[in-house]
């Protein structure tokens, strides 16, 4: 018998197997190869692509009103009303103008809500010229009407506008006999605003008017009005009299603090300023971002190294330490008062929370210490961003480092 094998070497292994067999007589176990089935691999599918999404069209107010003329269809004043709010969110002007008109000539009964709402429309499309005609053009007015009007006017920069109007408005509305709950948000909005104008026209006295009629009439107590009144004294030097309107809330909060602390920051008084800090923490009065920022300006400007770490353990107790304002006021601290590793230490912080004026105190840090590469390194990741450097400091890198930033990174807001 001839056996075939698959090499050589298999066939000598066989017939050994078998002269073996023979002498011992047993049967011959011939085993042979096994045929392995390959392996099956499935062929991958295509991944399927998604199909981008068609950008759902957009219906403006004109479409509506086309529709609607075209159609002949009367509009309702409830479509009005949500085309007005449209229109107020917006904030475009020539759509604003055209709805107007659109409802002028449709003959609308234009009630005094819907009137306000015009109002308030053309005031946040910044067509203020268009909102003082209308307003002129009303026969009844309340105290909405007047406070979308004055806030316009404080809004557009017309701070002398806004104060003719309101001493307009109390000869013309009857002030006295108004109950409380008919003035409610639209008096007080009124009276910020108007205390706004006296700070930027500096107009004291009529300041301290408004906040003699706020105390008859029972307003002294509010927070929000207290607190700007506060800043409207502290920002004239009067002292006394923001002590009197903090003296008169109830339980002032963060708000009313904050402002004592800013006030005095403000004309140069950083330990008043302090003080006041460390009594708002005795109160125990939770502090918020703006105010950890302010106290550690005060502290800088000192150079009160262990009041400033004092006020940064405060706001990581707090868990204020990655706020923007107070990252950016602890930048700024450190590394003026020299110690550039604890600034770089926060501003590495939190990257996500970075914001454009750390980057310019971290840069400005680096370009007083020579630092360039790492200046150069901050600007580049500013420019990664999408942020610019600000005009003083783009002047101190160019100066000191000679880095090829150009004057087109400079942000224009501080041109």
């Amino acid at each position: 018998m001839e056996i075939t094998a698959l090499n050589p070497h298999a066939k000598a292994a066989l017939l050994f197997n078998i002269s073996s067999a023979k002498q011992s007589r047993t049967p011959i176990q011939i085993q042979l190869p096994i045929h392995r089935r390959p392996e099956y691999k499935p062929v991958p599918k295509p991944a399927r692509i998604k199909p981008v999404p068609k950008p759902k069209p957009v219906t403006t107010t004109s479409d509506i009103l086309h529709l609607m003329d075209s159609l002949k269809i009367p509009i309702p004043p409830d479509i009005y009303t949500s085309l007005i709010k449209e229109c107020t969110e917006l904030g475009d002007p020539l759509k604003s103008i055209e709805l107007h008109e659109h409802m002028r000539r449709s003959g609308s009964r234009f009630t005094l809500p819907l009137l306000n709402r015009l109002l308030l429309m053309y005031v946040s499309s910044g067509c203020l010229d268009r909102a003082r005609q209308l307003f002129d053009q009303m026969f009844v007015r309340d105290f909405n009407s007047w406070a979308v009007l004055i806030a316009g006017c404080v809004e557009n920069v017309e701070h002398g506008e806004a104060i003719n109007l309101f001493v307009e408005m109390l000869h013309r509305q009857d002030m006295g006999n108004v109950g409380l709950d008919r003035m409610g948000f639209s008096v007080s909005g009124i009276l910020v605003c108007v205390l706004k104008a006296c700070l930027f026209t500096s107009d004291f006295e009529l300041g301290t008017q408004v906040h003699g009629w706020l105390w008859k009439m029972g307003f002294s107590r509010s927070a929000s009005l207290s607190s700007f009144l506060i800043n409207f004294y502290g920002r004239l030097d009067c002292f006394e009299g923001a002590q009197t309107v903090f003296n008169h809330v109830r339980n002032p909060n963060t708000a009313v603090w904050t402002s004592r602390i800013v006030s005095f920051c403000s004309n140069g008084n950083f330990k008043e300023a302090v003080s006041v800090f460390k009594e708002m923490g005795r109160e125990g009065v939770r502090e918020n971002g703006y105010t950890f920022s302010t106290v550690l300006k005060a502290c800088r400007i000192m150079g009160d190294i262990r009041c400033g770490q004092q006020v940064h353990a405060n706001s990581i107790k707090s868990g204020l330490e990655s706020d923007g304002y107070v990252q950016c006021a602890l930048v700024d601290f450190y590394g003026k008062c020299g110690f550039l590793n604890d600034a770089t230490r926060v501003f590495e912080m939190d990257i996500n929370k970075r914001n454009a004026a750390s980057c310019n105190a971290m840069l400005a840090n680096y370009v007083r210490h020579g630092l360039c590469i790492e200046a150069n390194e901050i600007l580049r990741q500013m420019k990664m961003s999408g942020s610019r450097p600000c005009e003083s400091v783009f002047n101190e890198v160019s100066f000191v480092c000679g880095s090829g930033v150009t004057e087109d990174d400079v942000d224009d807001k501080y041109l």
